[in-house]
């Protein structure tokens, strides 16, 4: 059997509980320090909430009941799984730790469910909350996922992120310090970067503990800031082919410590939100494609880090 030429998430975590393990989208009803006001207002320039919530997940509904319908959804599909809770809209360490703590531990009572992953802003984690993960990943596996989008501080002021990446450096390293998991999400794509600075962002995080990466295309999706943006100066932008963002993923996890592993390559908004780009494919349907290609390139996981 051929060696797999790029380390994916995926594999990492059937390795480690010896059977598929699939996460179930939470929305918890937080909100994000950078629409309240406490850090910026109007969000990340970017995004809009609908793009990736799935239709059992609404904060009108308890955690419980979420991880219910999330199970019934994916059980009759692979029903030997475990499943990991996904707290993911918006920041999901924003609170009073007692509130986290019961909305983590609502979703924890669930036998089928084997660990959290929480989707979260690297200025919104602290000391107290990361003593707290590390002491609950003794006995569950956490995964803190880390929004850092870019490694460049000039495009992370750009999209009003309203931190800068030597935050989420530190963010990054206090996590995995304690032995908790950590992974970090970039976006490829944005405005003015270069495909050098993109390269750069893979160098960059290799020199982190990180345990994945999870990369997505830009899109420009209604609704949002970016998409005005688009509409007026569609000069700020260079929108990829699938065939450019193809070479360019498999150049970026060339790149790539060989030891941080990849969820994913795209994303897909829904169609009704997605001005652009459309390739019409679905994120295995890439997944295939990308495997085909690097290997006609005759490229693999960070053939070129170091």
């Amino acid at each position: 059997m051929l060696q797999p030429r790029i380390l994916y998430y995926n594999s990492v975590l059937k390795d480690q509980f010896g059977a598929r393990v699939q996460k179930i989208s939470i929305n918890a009803g937080f909100t994000c320090p950078n629409r309240d006001g406490s850090k910026g207002l109007g969000g990340c320039t970017y995004c809009n909430i609908q793009t990736f919530n799935p239709d059992y997940c609404f904060p009108t509904k308890s955690v419980a009941h979420q991880i219910e319908e999330g199970i019934q959804f994916f059980h009759p599909k692979y029903q030997t799984q475990r499943y990991l809770a996904y707290f993911q809209a918006y920041t999901n360490t924003y609170g009073e730790l007692d509130s986290l703590k019961k909305k983590y531990e609502e979703a924890l009572a669930f036998p089928q469910i084997v660990g959290l992953v929480i989707g979260t802003r690297p200025d919104c984690v602290t000391d107290e909350l990361l003593d707290y993960f590390a002491d609950l990943s003794k006995r569950y596996y956490v995964m803190i996922e880390y929004g850092v989008e870019s490694t460049n501080n000039e495009t992370l002021n750009f999209i009003n992120r309203h931190h800068d990446f030597e935050t989420s450096e530190e963010a990054i390293r206090k996590t995995a310090e304690r032995g908790i998991f950590v992974g970090a999400h970039l976006i490829l794509g944005l405005p003015f970067e270069s495909y050098d600075t993109m390269i750069g962002h893979a160098k960059r995080l290799s020199q982190l503990p990180l345990t994945m990466v999870k990369l997505h295309q830009l899109q420009i999706v209604k609704g949002t800031k970016m998409a005005h943006q688009f509409l007026e100066h569609p000069e700020w932008f260079s929108l990829f082919s699938l065939e450019e963002y193809l070479d360019l993923a498999i150049d970026f996890v060339t790149h790539l410590s060989p030891t941080i592993a990849v969820e994913r390559f795209v994303s897909q908004s829904p169609k009704e939100l997605l001005l652009a780009p459309n390739w019409g494919l679905k994120n295995f349907e890439f997944t295939d494609k990308i495997n085909k290609r690097i290997i006609e390139r005759n490229l693999f996981h960070g053939q070129f880090y170091k």
